[in-house]
């Protein structure tokens, strides 16, 4: 009796092990190693955490997916291929400090090309809401279709230009990130 549930406690052990193998996680919050979107399978690139202030206050989990994983960030940014970006609140984040995020975001990482974009870094700074601790923002690149973002589940629009979604992505894989830990992480280094 005892020798058969613990074989069963091993199975079990090892079965859900296996179904950990098919995701990563970071601060407690798993993502799966493949997405669709739009119709193309996305892979899990990497995880990174945005910190907040000289205190490091953890603000969200990011997880880029792309057709082609690459640690290159460059590479990553000249491609014209899809891309989705998650970000995954762990504390809430006011709409105001959102729009001041992407302000500084856009200015610290794509400054030459705002005067091109300016109507349309405003479109994207529209669609922001307050969001709550467990809440997502979502962003998903195709070509030809633009930069379709969804904020806590909710699909807002999308942005045309592949010019706009590679300077939105460069907030986050440009020269000044939010933090450089947030950008190795996205890049595949280590989440945190």
């Amino acid at each position: 009796m005892i020798r058969s549930a613990l074989g069963l406690l091993a199975g079990l052990t090892l079965a859900l092990g296996a179904g950990a193998a098919h995701g990563k996680e970071c601060k407690g919050v798993a993502f799966p190693d493949q997405v669709q979107a739009d119709g193309a399978a996305l892979k899990l690139n990497g995880l990174g955490l945005r910190q907040a202030t000289f205190l490091r206050i953890d603000v969200y989990v990011g997880a880029l997916y792309l057709a082609q994983p690459s640690r290159d960030a460059d590479a990553i940014l000249k491609a014209n291929g899809p891309w989705q970006l998650v970000l995954h609140f762990v504390r809430d984040v006011g709409q105001a400090d959102l729009v001041k995020a992407w302000d500084e975001g856009f200015e610290n990482n794509a400054k030459g090309e705002i005067p091109a974009l300016k109507d349309r870094i405003e479109s994207f700074k529209g669609m922001m809401a307050d969001v709550k601790t467990g809440e997502r923002i979502v962003m998903t690149y195709k070509p030809g279709a633009g930069v379709q973002t969804a904020v806590k589940g909710t699909a807002k629009g999308a942005i045309a230009g592949e010019d706009f979604a590679r300077a939105l992505l460069a907030i986050w894989l440009g020269p000044r990130p939010p933090n450089a830990d947030l950008k190795a992480g996205l890049l595949g280094g280590p989440c945190g």
